[in-house]
């Protein structure tokens, strides 16, 4: 995550090399917290430095870790959360004790000689989450922020999404913080020797508090989420459809949209769309309208706007992809068309059973099943194969396409195929998929995955639905719900697990996080069950059996923009 931030940064300030810009210069501070424990912040500005609109990213990527370069007009203040970096005390996993430092910081930083009074706030991963979590407190001075990424829920949204651990992702982040921690930490030695020990504590804690000890959403998660906004601030929300964390952004805009907030769907983790500014120009312009004042009507601009796939993620990322404008999120006039899991052959998939998604449930039911072995990540799992893209997975893709397509794993899963659209279809929204599943196992991981089919029957995946069998429920009152009343977002409970009886079978609603995708004239749409990812915390190896066709089927609601027929594209 670290690389891609720096990488982002870098492309900015080359973004930038064409026009003359004044010296920059940095300075170091020490800021001391209530509990007498001290962080390493620097600002850095235009010299001389002088007071000015502040930007504040709170990372734990330690030095040179600021993810923006807001302009000239601005100086920018990088503060090294607590335990990580150079800043002493306990790590303790974005949760209260950092969260109380943010509020401090902010209090700080807005009477130092470098501010002008007024703050803005920039995260991009973890430092959005950072303020996610704080933004129950209230933050003085701060005016707006523009938060990349992160995650509104860190349990759903990232580390336990449908409660399945998701490892590896986990263990990377502890160890890119991890990392300027001890690079940093002969400097801490001389400085303050005892904190070395709180610094490495902390960061064992986390580790070992998120991955094992905590494997069910309660108190502990709780505090390491979104509690609530008691400062109203207008937030730009920058996403990607491939994101790793892309769940976060879309459920924070919706919680806060009420504030004026907007979601720019351009890329962030998983990359932007070749020939984009990577919404740099729309981040910039906000800051400049809502911290410093500038009247240049960016608070006009469409409140969402998304940057779709046309087929693949790898043409996107190249610049092949489909621009939609929109009012809100979900768009306003989505249609979910419920598409039958239906077990007759459709000739185009290398699965067990090559079966067909059907507009209607044929009438008797059937039951196929498949065995929940490891899967190929950079097959099954587009977030976490799109976090690391640039650095293998896109070029071998490139050398081998196979890679990054569904062709290496469907032979080990289910497979159900539309038959070929009619016409394009614009596809954007979450999607559910009701699951009549059972298991061999006490508990097993429902992996399912959405591609698009081009015409040579090769699948692109898009987007994965996991649920862990401990969590069949679900709160209505907090899923999103059609206008006919079927769930097509469902908000899973995880405070409590529920092991599956080994046979019998149950009703899983497995939530995917959005897509957004132009399927073309001729093209499919496929759903793929196959095993967990090589990502996430292995289970036993397990049979599971699904319930195709009759009354009590398992289905796909899938979200269809305005303008779109999904049914006439299909014949129906």
């Amino acid at each position: 995550m670290r690389r891609l931030a720096l990488a982002a940064l870098v492309a900015t300030v080359l973004g930038a090399a064409g026009t003359a810009q004044a010296a920059t210069t940095s300075q170091d501070a020490r800021f001391t917290a209530s509990d007498g424990v001290t962080l390493q912040t620097t600002v850095t500005g235009q010299a001389p430095l002088t007071a000015r609109p502040t930007i504040v990213e709170f990372s734990p990527y330690g030095r040179n870790s600021q993810t923006i370069d807001p302009g000239p007009a601005f100086n920018m203040l990088l503060v090294q959360i607590r335990g990580t970096g150079d800043s002493d005390g306990t790590f303790d996993a974005l949760g209260p004790r950092t969260q109380r430092d943010v509020q401090e910081v902010l209090r700080w930083a807005c009477h130092q000689s470098f501010s002008d009074g007024d703050l803005g706030l920039n995260g991009f991963s973890a430092s959005a989450i950072t303020i996610y979590n704080s933004l129950h407190l209230a933050l003085p001075c701060v005016k707006a922020a523009v938060l990349k990424s992160g995650t509104l829920e860190l349990y759903r949204d990232l580390l336990w999404p449908g409660g399945v651990s998701n490892m590896v992702p986990g263990i990377g982040v502890l160890g890119l913080i991890g990392a300027p921690a001890t690079e940093q930490g002969g400097d801490r030695l001389q400085r303050a020797p005892a904190s070395s020990a709180d610094v490495a504590t902390g960061l064992i804690e986390a580790g070992v508090d998120g991955g094992v000890v905590h494997p069910t959403l309660d108190t502990w998660w709780r505090q390491r989420g979104f509690r609530g906004d008691v400062n109203h601030l207008p937030i730009l929300m920058i996403d990607g459809f491939f994101d790793v964390e892309s769940r976060g952004a879309f459920q924070a805009y919706q919680r806060l949209k009420g504030d004026g907030a907007h979601l720019f769907v351009i890329g962030a983790h998983d990359g932007a769309p070749a020939g984009t500014d990577a919404g740099l120009g729309e981040m910039r312009a906000w800051l400049d309208r809502y911290v410093r004042g500038v009247p240049n009507g960016v608070e006009d601009h469409p409140r969402v706007q998304l940057w779709m796939s046309h087929g693949a993620r790898e043409s996107d990322l190249g610049g092949d992809f489909v621009r939609y404008d929109a009012s809100d999120w979900p768009v306003p006039g989505t249609n979910w068309v419920p598409l039958a899991l239906d077990p007759a052959t459709s000739g185009t998939a290398h699965s067990i059973n090559d079966g067909t998604l059907s507009l209607a449930a044929p009438a008797a039911s059937a039951t196929q099943s498949y065995p929940a072995v490891v899967s190929d990540t950079f097959n099954s799992d587009p977030p976490n194969t799109a976090i690391v893209g640039s650095d293998g997975p896109n070029q071998a893709a490139g050398f081998f396409p196979p890679f990054t397509e569904m062709t290496l794993s469907e032979p080990l899963g289910l497979s159900y195929t539309t038959a070929p659209l009619k016409a394009p279809v614009m596809a954007a929204g979450p999607l559910d998929l009701d699951l009549q599943l059972s298991t061999t196992a006490p508990e097993t991981a429902i992996w399912a995955v959405v591609s698009d089919v081009s015409p040579d029957n090769v699948a692109h995946p898009l987007m994965l639905g996991r649920l862990s069998t401990n969590y069949p429920a679900i709160k209505r009152r907090r899923s999103l719900v059609d206008a006919n009343g079927n769930v097509v977002e469902p908000y899973g409970v995880y405070s409590q697990s529920s092991p599956a009886t080994p046979g019998q079978t149950r009703l899983y609603h497995v939530e995917f996080w959005p897509i957004g995708n132009r399927f073309e004239t001729g093209h499919r749409i496929r759903l793929d069950l196959v095993g967990a990812s090589a990502a996430s915390k292995p289970n036993a190896p397990a049979l599971n059996s699904v319930v195709v066709g009759g009354p009590h089927g398992s289905r796909l609601m899938f979200p269809v923009l305005p303008g779109s027929d999904l049914r006439g594209a299909l014949g129906g």
